[in-house]
């Protein structure tokens, strides 16, 4: 029964599929030949930029049958097929506004009619004769990347990046905070579009200090064109972060209380008068994540079998301080100059407590019960500056984009380790019995230059250039030391070393893009050259990696009707091993199961393709997608146990691994008080690893799911339901189990419209927490870890001026300046 259900979901999918695909046939063969076009481009009525994929219809204006259709390009804009006589246009996209056109006359004497530039405002709503801007849509589809507006999920109220990121369709996070997209791991985030100290050193873990009221959107970009950075092997995700460029002064503020301690404060402001835009977003918060986590353990000797028996329970105390401003400059309509420095600080204060209890042969022939504490204090200073500049020219899409930035990162790691023991007669354990310290500093220094240049070439085509130049220079200073029989602290063998790690990346591109009637495509290619030394200062160790690569990218789009649209797409990619994938340095929190990286460490390369299929109708969107990943050097971590029972996890690479899927996401609004998100993905990946060791293969079928419900209980009140569900997963060293888990939320309209209450519950039933099996020649191991206990929050937003914003909005609708 556990392969049957996602073989008939996907059958299920695919019969839609194959559904929508008759529909548009059916409609061809209704349309016979036209004599006459509709053209025209479509943009947000608010802030002037292009839509694309947005739906046209033409109808008979005497009967309102439909004469043709079709789907705005990337530019918005769009040309539509019709036969002779009187007609009229309707416009739609998600999260807009419908627009009808007047009626206009084709004829022999006027065969085409362009209906210039059209203005759609996004849904609003009317409250005492003013309009309050409404949140976008929670999902924006394309067919190169999703868009998920943060602000209509409530699950994400009071929560950080990491939460935000847990409750979005195609993405996953485990319990240590580390992010896949559609099932693997090697994703590239970016934050406003470049490279974040915040996840240089501790990847996607260390998005829990970024509080997510600063976060607009997320965009997933699985299969990136060559005006990316090659780095990402399953895609990007990027984060943008709030920033407003209405006239005048305006904002909101956010106030958070929560059970698992969670109280926070945030503001996001604007002031835009003429040519000067200002931005200023500031948040402090204070949070006590609590984990725990158990681990079951045998080891085999000659004679004997040591079982381990382990709990794990830590709080972290984290206070976090935010700020973010900034300035744009208008030197007129076309050139624009940002500047912007973003500050954060983080103080934690970690305690971990470890207990082991060991056994002989059987569990009831106990040997020694060990508790070990850790104590650490962390502090984490980041701060970033940049300035941007863009020109748009006459010419109509010719542009130009320069960007420098400059980040700097330091972390302060102090830790204390108390152990004390007893054997299983309650007398002591001298042996167990140890006091350990273990000072820890990181840095970071990254300069980044970049520059794009678009020009057009003829009515629909463009050439895209780039170049882009990253400097970084990181520095992981280490050392434990064990209080000897004396009391003198000595350092412990091999964990004494100061690792340097110092990347040079240059990279430059070219892309060229036409349309040919329904088809749109373009071909690109990206070629990267690539420097990283690391050394070992203490032992003398240097390792130095030097190499070129080519990175190919082709899109095709092909506009079906005004509903369905179809795109092919390809990219190589790659996954450059990381600072923390290359330091040697080990953790030391727990006394029997270390993690380290591996300065060994090569990059891995990936060529993936991608068929997808989007349909929008009355209701709702459909999209859906194939994908093949063929990966070479996959990185995956590698657990080993010695005789003693000690584990040490590092990541390695393995010879190949091949993905093949097929995700499918839909929004359906059955009824005006019931929305419906759903998203699928099923999988099969064929790892070998036979390189290490003949047992270290796996192939696999999973599957994970999404879904969501908001229901509107009354005007201005809704409640969002949603459930997730991943599938279990065999992997090269054993497998991981199934896991679910349900998130609940409350909002409600306050304070005239201009305030929000939201009230959310993540985690109903405490069950997201992960089970894994990791088998050896030696060994067995089953452990169970949760990222962190049941959250309640309540939320409270106020919004500054949001009204004032809308008003012209409105008059927008129409396509007059109000």
């Amino acid at each position: 029964m556990k392969t049957t259900a996602p073989i008939y979901s996907v059958r299920k999918a695919l019969g839609m599929l194959s559904f929508f695909f008759l529909a548009t046939i059916a409609v061809h063969a209704q349309t016979g030949k036209k004599a006459a076009a509709v053209k025209g481009k479509i943009t947000d009525a608010q802030t002037n930029a292009p839509l694309a994929y947005a739906t046209v219809r033409v109808l008979k204006s005497t009967d309102s049958t439909l004469a043709g259709g079709g789907i705005s390009d990337e530019k918005g804009q769009f040309t539509v097929d019709a036969g002779y006589g009187q007609y009229y246009a309707v416009v739609e996209f998600i999260g807009y506004k419908p627009l009808k056109t007047a009626v206009f006359t084709l004829s022999k004497e006027e065969a085409s009619h362009d209906m210039g530039t059209l203005k759609i405002a996004t849904a609003s709503q009317t409250l005492d004769e003013v309009v309050v801007q409404a949140e976008k849509s929670s999902m924006e589809l394309s067919l190169d990347k999703k868009i998920f507006n943060v602000g209509k999920d409530l699950a994400n109220a009071g929560g950080t990046a990491i939460d935000i990121l847990s409750n979005v369709p195609s993405v996953s996070v485990d319990t240590e905070g580390n992010v896949k997209l559609r099932g693997s791991d090697g994703v590239r985030i970016l934050i406003d579009g470049k490279p974040s100290g915040l996840v240089s050193f501790k990847g996607g873990a260390g998005l829990q200090q970024l509080q997510g009221n600063q976060i607009e959107k997320v965009e997933i970009i699985t299969n990136p064109s060559a005006r990316y950075e090659a780095e990402g092997m399953s895609g990007i995700i990027n984060i943008v972060l709030k920033k407003e460029r209405k006239q005048g002064f305006n904002g909101s503020f956010e106030v958070v209380t929560g059970f698992r301690p969670n109280y926070g404060i945030a503001a996001n402001i604007n002031y835009r008068k003429n040519k000067l835009n200002f931005f200023l977003n500031y948040g402090i918060a204070y949070r006590v994540p609590i984990s725990a986590g158990r681990l079951y353990q045998e080891v085999r000797g000659k004679d004997t079998t040591a079982i381990l028996q382990q709990t794990t329970h830590s709080d972290v105390k984290t206070v976090a301080n935010t700020i973010r401003g900034g300035l744009d400059y208008f030197f007129d309509e076309k050139n624009i100059l940002t500047a912007s420095y973003q500050f954060r600080r983080t103080d934690v204060l970690r305690i971990t407590d470890n207990q082991y209890k060991d056994y002989i042969n059987t569990l009831n022939n106990l040997s020694a019960v060990t508790d070990r504490q850790q104590r650490e204090t962390e502090a984490e200073p980041y701060s970033e500056y940049a300035l941007t500049y863009k020109k748009t020219y006459n010419k109509k899409g010719q542009e130009l984009v320069a960007d420098v930035r400059y980040l700097t990162y330091w972390e302060r790691s102090d830790q204390t380790f108390t152990q004390s023991s007893v054997l299983a007669n309650g007398s002591p354990n001298k042996a167990g019995n140890l006091l350990q310290k273990s000072l820890n500093d990181e840095y970071e220094n990254q300069f980044l230059v970049q520059m794009d240049y678009i020009h057009p070439v003829g009515k629909d085509g463009k050439f895209e250039t780039g170049v882009r130049t990253s400097f970084r220079d990181m520095v992981n200073d280490y050392i434990v030391t064990q209080r000897n029989d004396q009391g003198v602290f000595e350092t412990l063998p091999g964990l004494d070393n100061y690792f340097i790690y110092k990347e040079n990346i240059y990279g430059g591109y070219g892309i060229i893009g036409n349309k040919t009637g329904k088809l749109s495509y373009q071909a690109g290619l990206r070629a990267e050259i690539t420097d990283i030394t690391t050394i070992l200062r203490e032992t003398n160790q240097t390792n130095p990696r030097n190499y070129a690569n080519l990175f190919p990218s082709a899109h095709a789009t092909y506009s079906l009707n005004k509903d369905n649209a179809l795109q092919v797409s390809y990219s190589r990619r790659v996954r450059r091993p990381t600072y923390n994938d290359l330091s040697p340095y080990v953790t030391f929190s727990d006394q029997r199961n270390f993690f380290s990286g591996n300065p060994d460490l090569n990059p891995e390369f990936t060529d993936s393709y991608d068929f997808g299929h989007i349909n929008y109708f009355e209701k709702g969107s459909f999209t859906s997608s194939i994908y093949y990943r063929h990966t070479t050097g996959k990185v995956l971590r590698i657990r080993r146990v010695d005789a003693q029972g000690f584990s040490n996890t590092r990541p390695e690479n393995l010879a190949t691994e091949d993905a093949f899927g097929a995700e499918f996401t839909s929004t359906y609004t059955p009824v005006k008080w019931w929305k419906l998100d759903f998203n699928f993905n099923f999988f099969r990946a064929i790892t070998d690893g036979k390189n290490l060791d003949a047992s270290f293969k796996a192939d696999t079928y999973s599957w994970f799911a999404r879904q969501t419900s908001r229901f509107t209980l009354a005007p201005k009140t809704d409640l969002q339901l949603r459930a997730n569900y991943e599938a279990p997963q065999q992997l090269p060293q054993g497998s991981r189990k199934a896991r679910a888990f349900v998130d609940l939320a409350f909002s409600k309209e306050i304070l005239k419209g201009k305030g929000t209450l939201t009230f959310n519950v993540i985690d109903v039933f405490n069950s997201r927490y992960m089970r894994s099996t990791f088998e050896g020649v030696n060994f067995y191991t089953y452990a169970t870890a949760g990222m962190r206990a049941r959250q309640i929050n309540l939320t409270v937003m106020y919004r500054l001026n949001q009204a004032a914003g809308a008003k012209k909005q409105k008059s927008l609708i129409s396509g007059e300046e109000g």
